[in-house]
């Protein structure tokens, strides 16, 4: 589920989805979760779950196959020739740059509305 944390919800299911393949959840080849499981498993949008798969492709920890899903890169094939990488191509760095500022900024604001708007005692919250 996307928590309301001031980090945008495409950025926690990336690192969702960036988590389970560091720890090996996610191999090699195989496929991403469908877009419709990742919105029920994330109770979130369609648009917000193909944002953070973008995020994904653009970072070159998956690739998407036309009517067959997207998969999981090996991390040897990400650097293969010809595609530009954050070290090779001036704008691929920017846009890592880019990335890992939003990043930071979405967990500043995180902790900025966690001290500001403290969480109520789980009690007063309904159920789900």
């Amino acid at each position: 589920m996307v928590k309301k944390t001031g980090r945008p919800g495409y950025l926690q299911i990336a690192d969702d989805l960036r988590k389970q393949i560091s720890d090996g959840t996610l191999a090699p080849g195989d496929a991403l979760p469908s877009i419709a499981e990742l919105v029920k498993r994330h109770e979130s949008s369609t648009g917000v779950v193909k944002s953070a798969i973008g995020v994904l492709r653009t970072e070159g920890r998956v690739i998407g196959q036309q009517g067959k899903g997207v998969f999981v890169r090996d991390a040897a094939d990400a650097d293969t020739p010809g595609e530009p990488t954050a070290g090779d191509d001036p704008l691929m760095k920017q846009l890592s740059e880019v990335l890992t500022a939003v990043r930071d900024l979405g967990a500043r604001v995180g902790r900025l509305e966690a001290a500001v708007y403290p969480a109520p005692p789980r009690s007063d919250q309904p159920d789900k």
